[in-house]
């Protein structure tokens, strides 16, 4: 009888730890899925006095961008990025996030620059307010402001073309 309650505890555990080997760890909820993006107004990298807001692309479906040049997953989507961009399907705001700003300038000289505005997240409370885990993360934004869709990690091109290109579609059809 003293061994019953230990192994039902066991039981237990063993069973969640079993269920959760079958969740997807890249899958985090967003509470801010079919929600208003959260506002803000930045400076944009390498621009003397220049702002990026939110408000700006009011009426566009868009994508937010959150990346780093600290970030090794950032290096590895940001061809992904600049190859989108390149096909202008949708337009993408960079979030540079916690980052010196002359090493992000440096690295979308060298590696190019995908992004219609990087607004700069000295702070970090940017991308605290949209939920950020970690670099990189990206967000699909409708017309009207609404987050439609988080993915987290780099952006691989079956990414792009399997869901988030079908969205942006959907949205960009759509008068949200």
């Amino acid at each position: 009888m003293k061994y019953v309650i230990p192994l039902l505890v066991f039981a237990a555990i063993s069973a969640f730890l079993f269920v959760g080997l079958d969740k997807d760890p890249t899958i985090v909820p967003s509470p801010l899925i079919d929600k208003p993006a959260p506002e803000f107004s930045l400076p944009v990298l390498g621009s003397e006095g220049g702002s990026f807001s939110t408000a700006d692309m009011k009426g566009k479906v868009w994508l937010l961008n959150i990346w780093a040049t600290w970030c090794v997953g950032c290096r590895v989507e940001h061809p992904v990025l600049v190859d989108l961009a390149r096909r202008n399907l949708v337009e993408i705001v960079g979030l540079n996030y916690k980052d010196q700003d002359q090493l992000a300038i440096q690295w979308l000289t060298e590696l190019g620059d995908p992004y219609i505005a990087t607004a700069v997240d000295h702070e970090g409370r940017t991308g605290i307010d949209w939920g950020f885990y970690g670099a990189p993360e990206t967000f699909v934004i409708d017309k009207s402001g609404i987050v439609r869709y988080k993915h987290i990690g780099p952006v691989a091109p079956a990414d792009l073309q399997n869901t988030i290109l079908p969205l942006v579609a959907e949205l960009q059809g759509s008068s949200s």
